[in-house]
């Protein structure tokens, strides 16, 4: 049936072609500019219409010149030096590096250390970072081969875990080769179970830096997984920039398909389409077979930056009897909720269903966010209560999201029938599900009593459960508990993990103290250079600069973004366009900008660009 679900995806051209003539019409500027349209005639990296379908390979037209590609650009404005902040709470160093010891219950692990659908649900720019995130699954690198019964038994006795976990940051190279000279040795399975170990929590660089020695001591026993798991862990510290170099030094013999997936994945999860299209070719140039998996990453980036394309990969997933999964059903899904084509929407659920794939909770809940937002609260219930069952408490997994959503529908009596399921003995994401909830709901007394609940029940939990309730107060602008909540942080040897950081960006920021908040980010990259922060740390501070006018801090911050390796993303450029329609100035030469980008304006960008436009004209 997957004709079926190719003519649901057909709606995204019809839909295209609607918004982009009413672009044109309310624009002032050249109606043939196929970038201010937001058209495109399948040129600029489109695929072109495949109805040539005998082709191998994705027929890209790579038309634009990489001349303009090019990374450095002259900006309106130059970013500045900032002044060191002298604040009480600026100045608590990073507490000593003490490992989190994270939960005892397995379903308590997030892939990305974020809070999955329950802090992502208003939050559009991490839930793409964890939707992208989640298309990394299908590497399988982070497997514990040791065998999953005997994984708590090992946790204690393995030596070099225990080494690793004690070593400071800065000294791990030392530590693990100092392991390696007195004698020990090395084998796949403990190899694996450390790394599957390190990345469960969420200790990525230390998890590059024991492959580099591993590498060192042990290349001739090295397989194509090994480096395809190094090469994911340089994209996720590094950028992909430094994977793509590291890719290169990868020997011939192992660059196969797992090595090629991990880099198409990661292109996929950097939002980079241009590269993402150029992995993709090149696999198919090599005949690496195509996969569900490999389609996947291309649907990611279509799905939510170039509907038109969709599809037509479709079409070609159909030539080429590739299946789809329930993870492509999830792409679809989400493409046509973000488009507000909610028919459309149940027309591809109806056709997963009909192809006996089980949406589960995770698709029942994306379908009832986007009713939420829809406003259709009787449709999203009705999705609601399928999710509960007969039994919650026999379906306790399904808990933390309908506490979110009922939270998100207003119903503060649903969110309470459903926390006291889990109140008794609560999991961890269950009660940042309830803080985020309680706090959503403008009730914050009662989501500080379920913090209070969790620091009882746990001894040491995640920073990310306690980046829950810094978020509730810097949603209510509450910048006096927050700073006492992250002194108790301190003072309890946690180590403030990104989520934190960008916790406290948006508690300043909301808090109306925007040069704090962009100190509070300054302070983080000074303390660990290579720590890449959230998308939307940087967001926020942009759109405040927007909203200010404020062009010179808007420009440093959209630089910053792009030097931490993200690109490719409309809403920052919508933001910075914002500062010059604020400030009512002319943006010259920002639509070459984002065509240097192989960014393509939406509707409000394309209005945008006009607004800008009329600002420099006599």
């Amino acid at each position: 049936m997957m004709w079926a679900l190719r003519r649901t995806a057909n709606s995204f051209r019809s839909r295209s072609r609607i918004r982009a003539s009413r672009t044109r019409c309310a624009k002032s500027g050249n109606v043939n500019d196929d970038l201010e349209n937001g058209v495109g005639n399948h040129e600029h990296g489109r695929f072109t219409a495949i109805r040539c379908l005998a082709l191998k390979k994705l027929p890209l037209n790579l038309s634009v010149t990489a001349s303009l590609c090019v990374e450095t650009r002259s900006f309106s404005s130059h970013a500045g030096d900032e002044d060191n902040l002298n604040d009480e709470f600026l100045e608590l160093d990073a507490p000593p590096e003490t490992h989190d010891t994270g939960e005892s219950n397995a379903d308590e692990n997030n892939r990305e250390g974020l809070l999955s659908e329950v802090e992502t649900f208003d939050d559009d720019d991490d839930a793409e970072g964890n939707l992208s995130e989640a298309s990394l699954k299908g590497l399988d690198l982070t497997k514990d081969e040791s065998g999953g019964s005997e994984s708590g038994k090992r946790m204690s006795t393995s030596e070099l875990l225990k080494v690793i976990m004690d070593s400071p940051q800065q000294s791990i190279h030392e530590a693990i080769k100092m392991w390696f000279d007195e004698g020990n040795r090395l084998g796949n399975t403990e190899i694996s179970f450390v790394l599957f170990q390190l990345r469960k929590r969420r200790e990525l660089e230390k998890a590059l830096k024991f492959l580099d020695v591993v590498e060192h001591h042990k290349s001739p026993d090295l397989d194509e997984r090994d480096y395809a798991s190094h090469l994911d862990l340089i994209a996720k510290v590094h950028g992909l920039e430094k994977a793509e170099k590291y890719f290169a030094e990868i020997p011939k013999l192992f660059q196969g398909q797992v090595v090629y997936q991990t880099l198409l994945a990661n292109c996929a999860a950097a939002f980079n389409a241009k590269k993402a299209e150029e992995v993709f070719n090149k696999m198919r140039d090599l005949g690496i077979p195509l996969s569900a998996f490999s389609c996947n990453q291309l649907l990611l980036l279509y799905a939510r930056h170039d509907k038109k394309k969709v599809y037509d990969l479709l079409l070609m997933m159909e030539k080429e009897h590739v299946k789809p999964t329930q993870f492509t059903y999830q792409l679809l899904l989400d493409a046509k909720g973000r488009s507000e084509d909610i028919s459309g929407m149940e027309q591809v659920f109806e056709t997963m269903k009909a192809e006996e794939i089980e949406p589960g909770v995770p698709l029942q809940a994306l379908v009832a966010r986007y009713y939420i937002t829809s406003g259709l609260n009787e449709k999203a219930d009705a999705v609601l209560k399928e999710m509960e069952g007969e039994n919650i408490e026999a379906n306790r997994a399904a808990c933390k999201i309908l506490i979110s959503l009922y939270a998100a529908l207003g119903k503060a009596d649903e969110v309470s029938r459903i926390w006291k399921v889990c109140e008794a003995r609560p999991l961890l994401d269950e009660c940042a599900a309830a803080i985020i909830a309680w706090g959503k709901l403008g009730q914050i007394a009662k989501a500080e009593a379920v913090f209070d609940i969790m620091v009882k029940r746990f001894k040491r939990f995640a920073s990310k459960h306690y980046a829950a309730l810094l978020n509730v107060y810097a949603d209510h602008k509450l910048l006096v508990r927050g700073k006492e909540l992250v002194k108790r942080m301190s003072d309890d040897g946690y180590k403030i993990s990104p989520l934190t950081w960008n916790a406290l960006v948006k508690l300043y920021a909301e808090a109306g103290e925007v040069e704090k908040a962009e100190s509070i980010l300054e302070k983080a990259i000074r303390q660990n250079p290579e720590q890449r922060l959230l998308y939307s740390s940087y967001m926020v501070l942009l759109e405040k600069y927007a909203e200010m006018g404020d062009i010179h801090n808007a420009e440093k911050i959209f630089h910053r973004l792009r030097k931490r390796g993200y690109t490719s993303r409309i809403k920052q450029y919508k933001s910075l366009l914002q500062a010059y329609v604020n400030a009512k100035a002319p943006a010259y030469g920002f639509r070459e900008r984002m065509k240097a980008d192989y960014m393509f304006p939406n509707e409000m960008v394309a209005l945008q660009l006009a607004q800008v436009d009329a600002f420099g004209k006599p």
